[in-house]
């Protein structure tokens, strides 16, 4: 059978780890798949758990790391064409940025007769300055020249990469959404709400307001922290807000939030009667969701936010940033309320919205499921990749 080397910068929690571990399971017997990643950042959660819940073995470089290294990454470059030389796939497809680059060279140095990328998000705006990001995009532009074809996760994706960044023609992408093993977010789901509000201390008429990722620059979390601070006075409704995740902005916003007067609870000294509890990272994505009554995203740029996906799954409507990709994967007004990008009054007001109107809520959380169950479920996602895989491997 036809060998597939699967190469992702780093196993971390979220929708890149997913893809990958389900691509490598259920692509079999079709395709024979061995997976490479690189090194978590240290505050980031690690995903290994998904990869060997689903019996999965994976080789980890450890000199693959998300931050430019020039001797780290020559060192996993050749360890790359190594595994390439040992293995001999048909096919080399990376993941994300770093494992995108170094992964490519590998294959095309190599002459694998088919090299795939699958761009799970972008660094063209809200991550480097203007100078860095020219030099990026010449790169990514020189390696798309070179692949065999590029993946995109969203119409939206795919717009952006070709008509605004000019990574490459039109022709060489195909959009393949991500998938998910989503219906564990409806199963248990009454078990996991009292669970979750339990441990947080969340009495039944709180609304408990949860933001899930990394707390990193790119995803905006002062505007959410603004937001609370903006509304906390204008409701009668007891709103508890729940940071999940951490990074290295935590101290700041955690400074930012008593700065506007907000109480805090952190891992280290809970006090769940604060206005903001960080929770740090939490695997079980389907409890945190099936415990909240509203989901937020603040982001200046996404791909496909799994945060949002999964919300939908577990019947919880969105407030969010209106950017990148996350037209495609939420029904605006139905699902989510969109917010123009950093825009404090905006975010603020729908968020308001959501929380005064108990119908609104009640009717958002119908339609999630229904939207997403079949959209972006991982027998979709495979079948969409053999089909490509395949025809490539036909053309060759």
């Amino acid at each position: 059978m036809p060998k597939v080397l699967r190469i992702i910068n780093r196993f971390n929690l979220g929708g890149p780890t997913y893809n990958v571990a389900y691509l490598t399971k259920y692509l079999s017997p079709d395709y024979e798949t061995l997976l490479v990643g690189g090194m978590n950042d240290e505050h980031e959660a690690c995903s290994d758990y998904i990869i060997k819940k689903l019996g999965i073995h994976a080789i980890k470089i450890p000199e693959m790391m998300r931050e430019i290294n020039g001797y780290n990454d020559m060192i996993a470059y050749y360890k790359i064409k190594n595994i390439i030389k040992r293995y001999k796939p048909d096919i080399v497809h990376t993941h994300a940025s770093k494992a995108g680059f170094i992964g490519r060279r590998a294959a095309i140095k190599s002459n694998v007769p088919v090299v795939v990328h699958t761009f799970h998000g972008h660094i063209f705006h809200s991550y480097f300055n203007k100078h860095k990001t020219a030099v990026f995009k010449k790169l990514e532009q020189n390696m798309a020249a070179k692949s065999s074809a590029i993946v995109a996760i969203s119409e939206i994706q795919k717009h952006e990469l070709c008509n605004i960044h000019n990574i490459a023609a039109a022709d060489k992408f195909r959009v393949i959404p991500l998938g998910f093993d989503l219906d564990r977010f409806q199963d248990n789901y009454n078990q996991k709400r009292i669970q979750f509000r339990q441990n947080y201390q969340l009495k039944d008429e709180d609304i408990a307001i949860s933001i899930i990722g990394r707390l990193v620059p790119v995803k905006n979390h002062p505007l959410f922290i603004k937001s609370i601070a903006q509304i906390k006075d204008k409701t009668d409704k007891k709103i508890k807000a729940l940071i999940v995740g951490d990074g290295q902005l935590r101290n700041g916003l955690i400074e930012l939030a008593y700065s506007l007067g907000l109480s805090c609870s952190i891992p280290e000294k809970p006090d769940y009667n604060a206005d903001i509890i960080f929770t740090s990272w939490i695997q079980e994505a389907d409890t945190v969701l099936a415990g909240s009554d509203i989901t937020a995203l603040t982001s200046f740029n996404e791909g496909t936010p799994v945060s949002l996906i999964e919300a939908q799954a577990a019947n919880t409507p969105i407030v969010t940033t209106n950017v990148g990709g996350i037209e495609d994967v939420v029904i605006k007004d139905k699902t989510a309320l969109l917010a123009e990008n950093d825009n404090l009054d905006d975010f603020s007001n729908k968020l308001l919205l959501l929380i005064k109107n108990d119908e609104m809520r009640t009717e958002m959380a119908k339609h999630g499921w229904e939207f997403v169950k079949q959209q972006f479920h991982y027998t979709r996602l495979v079948s969409d990749m053999k089909e490509l895989y395949d025809e490539l491997l036909a053309k060759k």
